[in-house]
């Protein structure tokens, strides 16, 4: 009997381990876009028996869902696009909103007009005025439109704990950089024309604890070229924590209680939107537009640390979306449609292949396959492989700018019009 209840209890323990962590953030509860859970549905389109609810999300928002429990947050926009000449004073406020939907059903919870704003900055038309991805925990969901306003929610009422407008920053093409959380302390990016500057807050609070501008020499005056949509990424090296942000022209290592810089590494390029990853030993960084696009890097030492750069390549980087490790391998999908799996340790091109659609929205990783979600509402998905295999070719009614999550057995999808709840039917 102590054997089977010893039997017994380590199966439990392995069933429980085998759950992976609430998507809590963009990129996932690792922040590296993968997922631990098996069994998620592979082949799928509209109307089939997959879908188990689609609801819609009125508005234009580019923002991808959290969860946690059986709440699925958001961030939702109205349906305009902005200007790129001039910042437009509007003669009616438009209102930036939350809303929560309930996992289950697909039923709209909470539906929270949160800022109002007059005026809107220069945004490209290709962002949104809700891109940045919320970031959630038990009891609260942290709610961020860049410098139009930040907020930490009650995720069981939906009101408002503290809010913060007064972060000020000229996003010039519209703001990317997602919230996240570590410890006591939130972490806002803020990449603009005007200021460059990493700010953490106590997350209770929503008061300043510590602000750091980026503090280099961009080597050039053009404020467009000091713009960044980056999320950063926290690892441990050695013992010690680091704050990892890339942004235009370098990427600065932090200490993430402090915001005392660690280390920095010059790579050019501007535009920064991936979220940094590490492993192999190395930390790899996706610069955007530039020569060096792409850097792989040995986070050691302090000050200038560029000649750890290991290697680096400038063929068929993404834009936009963020990439996947897995072990040695390195996949991205660029916004042309091209698949790319890099050898993670020399950067050297395993294979490529070209897909139908544009890529905006970052690739999934899950139980060894690799989905991508297109603009044009295609939906990719292949082997995560030395050698590329594509196992489905799927189809929703709309684009995706949003990148895909996972909620248990289920995909969550946002497109442009509708947030879906997809999952293996037998």
């Amino acid at each position: 009997m102590r054997m089977l209840a010893t039997l017994f209890w380590i199966g439990l323990c392995a069933s429980t381990l085998a759950a992976d962590a609430p998507w809590n953030q963009f990129r996932g509860p690792r922040g590296d876009g993968t997922s631990t859970e098996k069994g998620l549905p592979v082949t799928f389109g509209e109307g089939s028996k997959e879908i188990v609810w689609k609801t819609p999300i009125p508005g234009r928002a580019w923002s991808s869902p959290v969860v946690w429990g059986k709440q699925i947050w958001l961030t939702n926009a109205p349906d305009i696009q902005g200007n790129t000449k001039e910042r437009v004073k509007l003669d009616k406020p438009i209102e930036l909103s939350a809303v929560c939907v309930d996992l289950d059903s697909g039923k709209v919870i909470h539906n929270r007009k949160l800022f109002e704003v007059s005026e809107l900055q220069i945004t490209h038309p290709t962002n949104t005025f809700a891109s940045p991805t919320p970031f959630i925990e038990e009891g609260r969901v942290y709610i961020h439109f860049g410098s139009y306003g930040t907020a930490c929610l009650d995720t069981k009422t939906g009101e408002t704990i503290w809010e913060r407008r007064d972060l000020e920053c000229d996003h010039f093409r519209g703001p990317g950089s997602s919230p996240i959380v570590h410890g006591d302390l939130l972490y806002l990016t803020f990449d603009g024309y005007d200021l460059q500057y990493i700010a953490a807050l106590d997350k209770k609070t929503g008061k300043t604890v510590w602000k750091k501008d980026r503090g280099i020499d961009y080597k050039t005056k053009d404020g467009d070229a000091k713009k960044g949509y980056s999320t950063p990424s926290i690892i441990e090296v050695g013992g010690r924590e680091l704050l990892i942000s890339p942004f235009a022209y370098a990427t600065i290592a932090y200490e993430p209680k402090t915001g005392e810089p660690i280390w920095t590494v010059y790579h050019g390029g501007m535009n920064a939107a991936a979220r940094p990853l590490y492993g192999n030993g190395l930390v790899y960084i996706n610069a955007a537009d530039g020569k060096d696009a792409l850097v792989a890097v040995k986070p050691d030492g302090k000050g200038d640390i560029s000649k750890n750069i290991v290697w680096r390549t400038a063929e068929k980087i993404p834009k936009r979306s963020s990439q996947l490790l897995v072990g040695d391998l390195y996949f991205m999908m660029n916004d042309a449609g091209i698949a790319t799996c890099l050898d993670a340790k020399t950067g050297k091109e395993i294979w490529s292949k070209r897909l139908p659609g544009q890529y905006w929205s970052s690739p999934l990783l899950a139980d060894g396959l690799v989905y991508c979600f297109s603009q044009d509402g295609d939906m990719q998905v292949f082997k995560a492989a030395r050698e590329f295999e594509l196992v489905a070719e799927n189809k929703l009614a709309d684009g995706s700018s949003a990148s895909p999550i996972v909620a248990g057995k289920s995909l969550l999808v946002r497109t442009k019009s509708h947030l879906y709840r997809i999952e293996k039917r037998d």
